[in-house]
């Protein structure tokens, strides 16, 4: 019996966390530099870096900082971007969902899924750089 309540308390405990890493919780990702990449046609496309520091993101971009925006991201670590997102959202197109993947700061990622202007959805995986 009390094998089954050491058991029943350790389930209940990880129940209680729920999961949640320590990063989700606060509602940030790790600063850092994240690559964004797309599998298209057999080869890795890259769309550009995605840096985040504390609650602000800029970019994608190829080359220097762009201009900093805020970012949002619930208890699920679904991110809601609260500004311009680059080719992500440019030329009619539009996020569908941005979801955390990991949030240790050695293998931070999150999935971009991007509705383009004819309907079809295209998704693109963002890994912090290695500093």
């Amino acid at each position: 019996m009390t094998r089954y309540l050491y058991v029943l308390s350790l389930l209940a405990a990880g129940l209680l966390t729920g999961g949640a890493h320590a990063a989700i919780a606060d509602g940030t990702l790790p600063d850092g530099s994240y690559h964004c990449e797309v599998y298209l046609l057999g080869a890795f496309l890259s769309l550009g870096d995605i840096t985040i520091k504390g609650r602000v993101y800029s970019g994608p971009s190829y080359g220097p900082v762009m201009q900093g925006y805020n970012y949002e991201m619930d208890k699920n670590g679904e991110i809601s971007w609260l500004g311009p997102l680059g080719g992500f959202t440019a030329g009619g197109n539009g996020i569908s969902v941005t979801q955390v993947t990991a949030d240790e700061p050695a293998d931070a990622s999150f999935d971009i899924v991007m509705r383009q202007p004819d309907g079809a959805f295209s998704a693109a995986t963002c890994t912090i750089r290695k500093p």
